[in-house]
């Protein structure tokens, strides 16, 4: 793989990786993952199958085909239905792009299930409730801090090797044209992963 197709296989998906062993998901669990088309999410839904987790994912509806070409074994439209009114129950519910709560989403988790953001949520609750919610012996929030080891990278780069790992691009920009790829990545509507292209000097 060439360094452009690599680097963003290190990003959203060491972010996954972490959340999906710190809920403990193993093969047979439902997962539900919200904001599947981003990086994380994106990432989220390769790893989960490799795992032999069920995966629902949820997207715009302009994105459905490209889920399930990663995977996912059932694609909802979050535009055209609220997906906190699924009538179906999961093992965990993981917010890859902080736009929900644990209180909007703890009715489809079943009983002992485990919500999961990639974002602090209003007030800093996401970090609050892990320690709330293990009191009640129910339905549980818990917020991962990402470990950056050795041991990782390698399982990153073995599933990269195999093809069970692809990171999805959505844009390439010269690292001249940086301001440009913010600007994009800061209106919401990137797919994946956005590359910067450095290109090496000439030698003199």
């Amino acid at each position: 793989m060439s360094f452009e197709d690599a680097a963003p296989g290190t990003e959203g998906s060491h972010y996954a990786l972490s959340f999906i062993r710190t809920a403990g998901i193993r093969s047979g669990h439902d997962v539900l993952v919200y904001g599947a088309t981003g990086a994380i999410g994106s990432a989220a839904v390769q790893l989960l199958k490799h795992r032999g987790a069920t995966v629902t994912a949820v997207c715009d509806g302009a994105h459905l085909e490209l889920l399930k070409g990663l995977g996912a074994d059932r694609a909802v439209d979050c535009t055209a239905q609220d997906f906190t009114r699924d009538e179906q129950s999961y093992d965990a519910v993981f917010d890859a792009v902080g736009k929900s709560t644990f209180g909007r989403c703890r009715r489809l988790l079943k009983p002992g299930g485990t919500y999961l953001s990639s974002e602090l949520g209003p007030w800093w609750q996401n970090v609050l409730l892990p320690f709330v919610t293990p009191l009640f012996r129910g339905r549980k929030v818990k917020f991962p801090l990402p470990k950056q080891d050795q041991e990782i990278w390698r399982h990153l780069r073995d599933l990269l090797e195999s093809g069970e790992f692809r990171p999805v691009i959505d844009r390439r920009y010269p690292l001249e044209q940086i301001v440009d790829a913010y600007r994009y990545v800061e209106t919401g509507r990137k797919i994946g992963n956005v590359v910067i292209t450095v290109v090496a000097p000439d030698s003199p």
